[in-house]
């Protein structure tokens, strides 16, 4: 029997696409993936289907790095919708409690905001991807099952208004992996004296990647018409992943030793720590990691040569 053909072809990069509402991320992954032709592609964090904004797909060897862009910290601005809860934290569930709403003003909101900045905890919601005994919280949710779920300690880094237009407060948060925005609203909401639902969420940042630099995915299936060099110059090298990451710069030799998995002596390097590793002719070639004798280590390679 002949060997099958191998499916898709290697194409490496970010694509920092703007997720449109109504699609999962797995849809829009999809969707992409198949538009490139890409043999391999992944994103890095879910969005909600009433969610839009910044996802970065993975493509080819870029895909190496997407825990790293995972763990990275997340801006949202977000609507919250003051006088009503909902079953699922957003508006895509059932109302299930009203309140009146107080009177608002920005001495008061900042008041409250000023307590969810930096570490808290948060009780993760029912509607979540989480797992309880091999099941999945949402699952267990829609069969109106509810079980006790631990706290969460996640960072709040800022957490700002922009603008206040009763009974919705539009809002800004950047947060630490692991942040539900939906239970930030609801207790926001709680904290003034109500309750509350994200009503609009988009994803302005994550990691390094910015909500100026996104990729729609109309532009996406318009290049695709081009040919594959227009689709492929949408794509941003794999490194831009680890924007902000410090670097050494290999010679020839140290190079080829790197490659072959053997820790190498970089004049000036970090001290410790994780590194991006560049060569002087080949370009990126991954994440290294300094050890304690000041050498360094190849810890992630990639390969797109």
């Amino acid at each position: 029997m002949g060997r099958s053909r191998k499916r898709g072809r290697d194409v490496h990069g970010v694509l920092p696409l703007d997720k449109p509402l109504g699609m999962s991320s797995n849809q829009a992954l999809q969707r992409v993936r198949r538009l490139f032709d890409a043999r391999k592609a992944g994103h890095t964090g879910s969005l909600d289907p009433l969610a839009s904004g910044v996802l970065p797909l993975c493509l080819g060897e870029a895909t190496k790095l997407s825990a790293f862009l995972l763990d990275a910290d997340k801006t949202y601005e977000f609507d919250c919708q003051l006088g009503t809860r909902t079953s699922t934290g957003d508006a895509e569930g059932e109302v299930v409690e009203s309140a009146e709403v107080p009177t608002l003003d920005e001495a008061r909101l900042e008041s409250v905001l000023a307590d969810f900045r930096g570490d808290i905890e948060q009780i993760p919601p029912m509607y979540s991807a989480l797992k309880h005994k091999g099941e999945r919280l949402y699952r267990l949710a829609r069969e109106g099952v509810e079980v006790e779920r631990e706290p969460r300690r996640v960072t709040i880094h800022a957490l700002s208004c922009l603008a206040i237009n009763p009974p919705v407060l539009s809002l800004r948060a950047q947060c630490s992996k692991g942040t539900y925005i939906r239970v930030l609203a609801e207790d926001i909401a709680a904290a003034l004296g109500t309750v509350g639902h994200v009503s609009r969420l988009r994803r302005v940042g994550a990691g390094p990647y910015s909500e100026d630099e996104l990729v729609s995915l109309e532009a996406v299936e318009e290049a695709a018409e081009q040919g594959q060099e227009a689709l492929d110059a949408l794509l941003q090298p794999a490194d831009t992943a680890l924007a902000g990451w410090e670097s050494v710069n290999l010679s020839a030799d140290m190079d080829w030793y790197f490659r072959q998995g053997q820790a190498v002596q970089v004049a000036g390097a970090p001290v410790a720590g994780r590194v991006r590793v560049y060569a002087e002719d080949r370009g990126f070639l991954g994440i290294g990691e300094i050890l304690d004798d000041g050498r360094v280590a190849p810890k992630r390679l990639l390969h797109t040569g």
